[in-house]
């Protein structure tokens, strides 16, 4: 930068230029710098094209522009190289990431304000572009919003959210989404996305995810999605993925997590499905680690554990009944046969 003036006196053309050089120097800075933890250390991921920090993990910016290759070759292009100008599609958004929008800014690119004539022209097409939308493009725009909710609130990666959206897509030809709210069908075909997927995500999550949608809503739109759309259901999800969630909320240690753990695959060695079938699995989850608590001498009441969970203190006592009968007509078992015959 360019010393100021031998006089001492900044002209007007100077301090303008000293603000701009500023600015653009802490803007430069910004981009740099973790804004969580103010780390410079920031890796691009060339594929996602997210920019992440290496000292806390926090993403700087979500979704960049992918400049990888193209998968396909533009027809008639005489460069023979792939190439792309912009992210991928994805059928998680309602209109595959491919969307034209009208800027509601009364400036030009070059900072120029708008003629009144041009600024009319501008809000003309705005409105006829609203206009034009299809009713299931608008429904579509819509799910697409309150499953980016739903992805965010339950930390869903890419490939369930896109089944997700498939699956509401399959929904909205089939006309289920006729005369029922589309944050409900949405829910549903969220839930089946996971159960589908193997991530194991609660009704309680939902809930908590979208407080408008009940559990008892998902629940009914979950079945109304699998018997129309022809979907086979899926094996329900093992009470043990559900142990570690609970465990991290009750800052139990993981000698416990490993036994409840090991509890569960006795239990079903012993006694089959039948165990854990037909049964609330953050129920049963809960009481294998309530049994593994007290194996590991930590104090962790039923009453907490309850909490946690999203169960009753019933159901909780009533499956840790359950599941220690097995152990104890196991101990039983081996009693007698160790009992010296007299």
């Amino acid at each position: 930068m360019n010393p100021p003036p031998k006089n001492g006196r900044a002209t007007p053309l100077y301090n303008m230029v000293m603000i701009s050089f500023r600015l653009m120097t802490a803007i430069r800075t910004w981009e740099s710098v973790c804004p969580e933890c103010m780390s410079g250390k920031l890796v691009t991921d060339p594929e996602t094209g997210e920019v992440v920090c290496q000292e806390c993990g926090a993403v700087v910016i979500e979704r960049g522009v992918d400049t990888g290759p193209e998968w396909r070759k533009p027809e008639g292009g005489e460069d023979s190289k792939l190439k792309r100008g912009g992210p991928p599609i994805s059928i998680a958004f309602g209109d595959m990431g491919l969307s034209t929008t009208f800027d509601w800014m009364s400036s030009d690119f070059e900072g120029k304000k708008l003629t009144k004539e041009a600024r009319e022209k501008l809000r003309k097409l705005q409105r006829l572009h609203e206009t034009i939308k299809t009713s299931e493009e608008r429904n579509l725009q819509q799910a697409a919003s309150v499953l980016a909710i739903y992805a965010d609130k339950l930390n869903l990666p890419q490939p369930v959210a896109e089944q997700a959206m498939l699956i509401y897509r399959k929904a909205l030809k089939a006309g289920l989404v006729k005369g029922r709210a589309i944050r409900v069908i949405v829910a549903g075909a969220v839930y089946a996305a996971c159960r589908l997927s193997g991530f194991p995500r609660d009704l309680r999550d939902f809930e908590e995810a979208y407080p408008l949608v009940k559990r008892k809503m998902v629940g009914y739109a979950y079945r109304l999605i699998i018997k129309n759309l022809n979907i086979k259901p899926p094996i329900p999800p093992d009470p043990s993925t559900f142990i570690p969630k609970i465990a991290a909320k009750l800052n139990v240690d993981e000698r416990a997590v490993r036994e409840a753990i090991y509890i569960l695959e006795e239990a079903v060695k012993r006694g089959g499905r039948e165990v854990i079938a037909g049964k609330d699995p953050m129920g049963v989850a809960a009481a294998a680690l309530y049994i593994a608590c007290q194996e590991t001498m930590q104090n962790v009441m039923q009453k907490e554990i309850a909490r946690v969970a999203g169960v009753t203190e019933v159901t909780v006592r009533n499956r840790v009944k359950v599941l220690q009968s097995y152990f104890q007509n196991n101990h039983n078992q081996q009693q007698e046969v160790t009992q010296p015959v007299g």
